[in-house]
């Protein structure tokens, strides 16, 4: 199959292309994506730039009927794309179908805020003066997604775009494209009109790095690493253009003396090892206090070594492979790197399976201090590192102990605790007896310090990147 490019409503081809591999089975090739020039993006951006006015003017109606319609098609289809997900990044069948039906909600929740839209109508301090404020489509927003949640990301940066009334051009992940276009196919049957959304396959330094310089685009929202993201920073700054950047994250999961074993065990199994680990939002620290130490690192060793690891199409995997061999390599130098430092190291080994893939067993580094360099460096697999503390003042000073900010969770049965450690742990979520990963699609998500920047995402809060204010005066 090839995954062409769609611009001005049209599916345009290029004649390079980058094959699309699936990680559980490297023998299968799911298409091949458009590996396109600069040009193909600047068409892109130019037919936004054209359709961006004729959106903006359109009514609420009109956004409700196309975001709906998108919406309903992804849910009628959650099956179908999931596996394809699962195919192509390697999440087992459960949470590729997971993610998809998400992508769905996410479409349906954003079809209602075009509904919901409203200004405020305020007095002045002058006598016969009306102030009224209103909001407006930002213009052309840029969406740079990456590849491990593959349809969901793309969703939530999508929807409230078109909802808000603005054209996109999406440049999606290089490694995920299958379902950046099957989203963009669904997204072409819906009614939008031509050049308001577009999408254009290709490398980041071609094609991401047009859509960055471009002056015709007036906003970009990023998700992916902090070094990418901080060049997109300097960049948009440069031209004062809007930014919104999602990136890294060290997530912090303190476990108490007074914690339920059970459910901290499953919270840190679930946050650190599910989805292979490939989540910003994975619980890859987990800080654990003295008198309770050794049976968590006992009951999580024992779960951890259990996770059956395989295709990912497999209904008795729980476990699916990393995503590439980019990926498994850096992996592997972030355990032997742990060990040479001192750690403790359980699992981690490659794996062989019936098909040949990037198959890795979870790890679990053990007697590892906060200052390790796997302890302060995101590395994006299935492994997670043990730091002992003495108590709770010294748990939360570790979980701050890091520049990043994105999601912090907590085990314990004290209120006191939970209801601190909400209050002062430096990130922008905040888990209580949950695991770190795992957000609702109708709440704000986001985090601190090095983790984001500019407004949050997802929820009735997106219309603060995705918007304008304008405030009007008028004397009676």
């Amino acid at each position: 199959m090839e995954y062409k490019n769609l611009i001005a409503g049209d599916w345009s081809e290029t004649a390079a292309a980058a094959a699309n591999i699936n990680p559980s089975d490297t023998q299968d090739v799911l298409g091949y994506a458009a590996n396109s020039p600069a040009e193909d993006m600047e068409r892109a951006i130019a037919a936004a730039r054209d359709a961006a006015p004729g959106w903006a003017a359109s009514t609420p109606q009109q956004r409700f009927d196309v975001l709906d319609a998108i919406g309903t098609e992804i849910l009628a289809r959650k099956a179908e794309l999931g596996k394809l997900l699962s195919r192509e990044e390697g999440k087992t069948l459960p949470e590729g179908i997971g993610e998809a039906a998400r992508a769905g909600q996410i479409f349906k929740f954003f079809a209602g805020e075009t509904l919901r839209q409203a200004g405020e109508i305020l007095g002045s301090v002058r006598p016969g003066v009306g102030v009224e404020v209103t909001r407006s489509p930002v213009g052309v927003v840029g969406l740079i997604t990456p590849w491990n949640f593959p349809i969901a990301i793309p969703a939530w940066k999508i929807a409230p775009a078109l909802a808000y009334g603005n054209a996109v051009v999406l440049k999606p992940a290089e490694l995920t494209p299958g379902c950046a276009h099957a989203l963009a196919e669904i997204i072409s049957r819906s009614g939008l009109p031509e050049g308001v959304f577009n999408i254009v396959f290709g490398t980041g330094s071609t094609v991401g790095q047009t859509l960055v310089q471009s002056r015709h685009v007036d906003a970009i929202s990023f998700t992916g690493s902090v070094e990418t993201g901080s060049a997109i920073a300097a960049a948009c700054g440069a031209q004062r253009k809007k930014v919104q950047l999602e990136m890294g994250g060290k997530n912090p999961m303190v476990v108490l003396d007074d914690a339920d074993l059970e459910t901290a065990v499953d919270a840190s199994l679930n946050g650190a090892f599910f989805s292979t680990g490939q989540r910003c939002t994975a619980s890859s620290r987990l800080i654990v206090t003295e008198g309770i130490h050794d049976r968590f690192v006992a009951a999580l060793g024992e779960r951890m070594t259990g996770l059956r690891v395989g295709n990912a199409l497999d209904d008795s995997t729980q476990i699916g492979p990393v995503v590439d061999e980019r990926q498994l390599e850096k992996d592997l130098y972030y355990l032997d790197l742990a060990a040479s430092e001192g750690g403790q190291l359980l699992g981690g080994q490659t794996l062989q399976r019936s098909t040949k893939g990037f198959y890795l067993a979870p790890a679990l580094v053990t007697e590892t201090s906060n200052d390790m360099r796997i302890n302060q460096e995101e590395v994006f697999g299935p492994l997670a590192s043990v730091i002992r503390v003495a108590d709770y003042d010294e748990a939360l000073a570790v979980a701050n102990d890091t520049p990043f900010g994105l999601s912090a969770g907590i085990c314990t049965r004290s209120l006191k605790y939970a209801t601190h450690f909400k209050a002062h742990v430096e990130a922008g979520m905040a888990m209580v007896n949950l695991p770190t990963a795992g957000v609702d699609y109708h709440v704000p998500f986001g985090g601190a310090k090095g983790s984001s920047f500019g407004a949050r995402e997802q929820g009735s809060h997106a219309k603060e990147f995705y918007t304008k204010v304008k405030t009007a005066y008028t004397l009676a």
